[in-house]
Order: C-alpha cells, then sequence, then structure tokens
C-alpha cells in the first residue's frame, strides 16, 4: 500500500533495482515452500532445541498459506512499475527532489553543504589521497599507470585472491577473524573501558547478497541474547583483495562500529536514546577514525596493507563524488560505476553494488 501511494507520486526505483528486487523475489517465490530458508532455517533451529519437528508444518502452511501469496502481490506491483520505470536514480527527477536531497544531505552530515560542495571536497580528497597511495606503490615497484589502474592490477595477483570456492571463503572469514583477534590485543594502549559483547563475522545470506551492500554492522540485542554481526558479502571472493581486508574489519569491528557501539550500549545510567540512536556523521565518523587509529596501533604490518587503508578512504571520498553526481548532478548509474572502478581500482561488480 505505501509503494503504490508511492508510485501514484511519481517516487518509485529505477529499472535496474526492480530487475534486481524481481530476481530476488523469484529466488524466495519460485521454489517449493518446504524448501524455502524461512522452513529450512527453522527445521534447523527445531532440530537444535530438541523442539518436536512437526513444528516445521506449521511454518511450511504458513509459507505457503500467507506469504507466498503476499510476495505474488508484491511481484504484480513491481512488474507493474518495471513497464513505467526509467533508468535515472536521481532524487532530482522525484517530486520536491533536490529540496528532498538537500534535506538528506543535512540529516546524515548535520550541515547544510550543497551537492556541488560536498562533490567538490569528495574531488579534492581522492586527488590527496590518490597521491598517497601512489607513492606506496611506487615504493613497491608499481609505477605504470594511474592509481586506479595499478590498484586493479594489484586486485589480480593471485598472491591477494582467496579461492571464490565455499573453501576460499571460509579462509577469507578466518582471515578477518584473525585480524579481529590481534586489533582486540592491542586495545589496551589506546582504550581503558573495552566492553566484552560478542562480535560474530559472517558472510551476507546467499538470499539478499545481490541486493545487499558489500559489507555492514549489526549491533548485538541489549539485552545479550544476540552477539552483534559484521557482515561481508562474498558473492565474489575476487572483490576482496587480501591487501583491504584489514581496513573493514577495523571499520566494522574494532576499534570501529563494534567498540563505539557495544560502549554505548553497556553505559550505566545514560538514556536509552544515547544507547540506540545511530547519527551517520558520528558512527560512520567513528569508523573512519578507527581505520586511521588501527594505522597508528601498528595494525597494517605492510605497506600494501596500509595501502588497502588508504584505498578505504578513498572508496569514502569516491562515495561523496558519485552520491552527489546520481541526485545533484545527474549522473546514470553507468557514469558513476565507471568513476568509482577508476578512481578506487574496486572490482566493477562491487562498485556497481555500492552505486546501487
Amino acid at each position: 500500500e505505501r509503494q503504490k501511494a508511492d508510485a501514484a507520486r511519481g517516487v518509485f526505483a529505477p529499472d535496474y533495482i526492480l530487475d534486481t528486487t524481481m530476481k530476488m523475489q523469484a529466488a524466495l517465490r519460485d521454489q517449493p515452500a518446504a524448501q524455502t530458508v524461512l522452513v529450512t532455517s527453522f527445521v534447523k533451529k527445531l532440530s537444535e532445541a530438541g523442539l518436536p519437528p512437526e513444528r516445521a508444518a506449521q511454518a511450511e502452511k504458513i509459507v505457503a498459506e500467507k506469504i507466498f501469496p503476499a510476495v505474488d502481490r508484491q511481484r504484480t506491483l513491481v512488474q507493474a512499475l518495471r513497464a513505467k520505470a526509467v533508468h535515472d536514480a536521481g532524487c532530482w527527477r522525484l517530486p520536491d527532489g533536490e529540496a528532498f536531497y538537500a534535506n538528506a544531505a543535512e540529516a546524515a552530515t548535520t550541515t547544510k553543504l550543497s551537492g556541488e560542495e560536498i562533490h567538490r571536497i569528495g574531488l579534492d580528497q581522492v586527488a590527496q589521497i590518490s597521491s598517497r597511495i601512489d607513492a606506496i606503490l611506487k615504493g613497491e615497484g608499481m609505477s605504470q599507470g594511474s592509481v586506479g589502474e595499478r590498484l586493479v592490477a594489484l586486485n589480480k595477483r593471485p598472491d591477494q585472491l582467496y579461492p571464490n570456492t565455499d573453501p576460499g571463503r571460509e579462509a577469507l572469514l578466518a582471515q578477518l577473524n584473525r585480524d579481529l583477534d590481534a586489533m582486540k590485543a592491542k586495545l589496551p594502549q589506546a582504550f581503558t573501558t573495552i566492553p566484552d559483547t560478542k562480535l560474530e563475522i559472517r558472510a551476507v545470506p546467499v538470499e539478499i547478497q545481490d541486493g545487499a551492500s558489500n559489507g555492514y554492522y549489526n549491533r548485538a540485542a541489549l539485552d545479550g541474547s544476540r552477539p552483534a554481526i559484521y557482515f561481508i558479502n562474498l558473492k565474489d571472493v575476487g572483490d576482496w583483495p587480501k591487501y583491504g581486508l584489514g581496513a573493514l574489519t577495523y571499520h566494522e569491528g574494532v576499534p570501529g562500529h563494534h567498540l563505539q557501539i557495544s560502549t554505548a550500549q553497556t553505559a550505566g545510567d545514560i538514556p536509552m536514546l544515547r544507547k540506540i540512536a545511530f547519527m551517520s556523521a558520528y558512527t560512520e565518523g567513528w569508523a573512519l577514525y578507527a581505520e586511521q587509529l588501527a594505522d597508528e596501533l601498528g595494525g597494517y604490518a605492510t605497506p600494501l596493507d596500509r595501502a588497502g587503508y588508504l584505498q578505504s578512504f578513498l572508496f569514502r571520498a569516491a562515495r561523496l563524488v558519485v552520491d552527489t553526481g546520481i541526485h545533484a548532478k545527474r549522473w546514470s548509474r553507468e557514469k558513476a560505476t565507471d568513476y568509482m572502478v577508476e578512481k578506487t581500482g574496486f572490482a566493477r561488480p562491487r562498485c556497481q553494488r555500492e552505486v546501487e
């Protein structure tokens, strides 16, 4: 109903987002109810908890009689929207779109910077950070081509890649856990209060990886019943060369999101709002600072690891450019993706997911 109301005002997603949506809907719907992850995961949990297996039949019935018809209604609507969809994604094409984008930027940054001003900041940062990476790569004997081209070449080196297989994914996750444990051991050098909230590192579930971002953090339950989770999208392991993994773990884990958010959650007598509120400029600002702090704590063992850390900052600077490019300067998805690949050296699928 909400989507119908929005669509009546001309507010709905561009064609390629709707294509991904339909693909994900089909993945859920076009199989027997008993084989959906909704039921299979429940069957597994029943077994692990020693509960009666016949409850699985109730779950299957709910999926078949309630959820599948709801998904069918959604698919019908999305298919109708797809027939009318355009390729442009920017807020500028929506009713009051430019004012909406200005408000969104202010909410995220707590400033009144215009899209054009943020765009220029991004361009300046891309140039400055690229210069620092250039010096490192030259020190490693990589001097031919632009910084982005050299990073692309580095991303393809066999010594920097885990196999794009299930064992390769397991090896990558194991490396993330080793990096996390090593940084935990360094935290007392800089912090006196270190919460003991558990953090798990998991691959983004296969069912949602096509539409999910590349990495993100889910905070723990306030009552401790569920750990915090740091998710990484492993649809293609080639998106994650080894030299850049440390920076991601320090951003999502410690001393980044996990340390800051868990500290707030486990603080004593402070207002609940302080424990659960998300303010992008602070929370993401802290995580970027944490990547820098990790460098001060010796978290990047080699020059290439430091290049990966700077590439992470370069990635954020490029996002300033492409976000404002799409919404304020009327860039296409393709132009934004091309820019991100050219400047950051990240793989095209990873860049396109980020743009989308």
